[in-house]
C-alpha cells in the first residue's frame, strides 16, 4: 500500500509542481533544500539511496542534497520510473525478507548499519512523506493551494467496496 500511495502522492503533487513558473520552481523559498527543484530532486537521491541499500542495484547520489536533473521534465521522467521501481520492488516482499536485515553505510558515515528491514521501509515511506509535505507547504507559499496528499484520500480512492 505504501508503494502505491508513494507513486499516487507524487503524481499529484507532480502535477501542481508543473503549474509553477521557472521562477517559483527555483525560489529559494527557506525550506531545508532551499526549493521545489531541490527538495524533490532529494526525495528523489534518497530514494535512489534507499534502493540501493534494499536491492544492491540502480544508480545512488553519494550526497543528499545532489541534483540529478536540471529541468522539471526529466526530474518528472526519473521520478516515475523511480515509483514503478518501488512499487515493483515492495510488491515482491514476502514475510521472511521484511523480517530480515541490511546492511548499509550512511551517505554522510564510513560505518556500516545492520537494521531489520522492516523498521527501514517505515522509515523511508515517512521520509516521503515528510518531504513532500515540504514541496506542498512550498506550493501553498508560492501559489496559494496544494494537492490534498493524505493517505486517508488515497486510501478511499483505491478500496474496493465491500460486497
Amino acid at each position: 500500500m505504501f508503494g502505491r500511495y508513494n507513486e499516487w502522492a507524487n503524481l499529484q503533487l507532480y502535477a501542481a509542481v508543473a503549474r509553477l513558473t521557472p521562477e517559483q520552481y527555483r525560489a529559494d523559498r527557506g525550506a531545508f533544500f532551499k526549493s521545489v527543484h531541490g527538495t524533490l530532486n532529494h526525495l528523489l537521491a534518497t530514494d535512489r539511496i534507499w534502493m540501493r541499500r534494499f536491492t544492491g542495484e540502480g544508480d545512488a547520489p553519494d550526497r543528499l542534497d545532489a541534483i540529478l536533473f536540471e529541468t522539471f521534465d526529466q526530474l518528472r521522467a526519473a521520478r516515475q520510473v523511480e515509483d514503478r521501481r518501488i512499487v515493483d520492488f515492495v510488491d515482491r516482499l514476502d514475510d521472511a525478507r521484511i523480517s530480515g536485515t541490511i546492511k548499509y553505510r550512511r551517505v554522510s558515515a564510513p560505518e556500516w548499519f545492520e537494521q531489520q528491514l522492516a523498521p527501514a521501509l517505515a522509515h523511508w515511506f515517512n521520509h516521503q512523506t515528510h518531504h513532500r509535505g515540504q514541496v506542498h507547504a512550498l506550493l501553498t507559499g508560492l501559489v496559494g493551494e496544494a494537492p490534498a496528499l493524505d493517505l486517508l484520500f488515497f486510501q478511499r480512492l483505491t478500496s474496493k467496496p465491500a460486497a
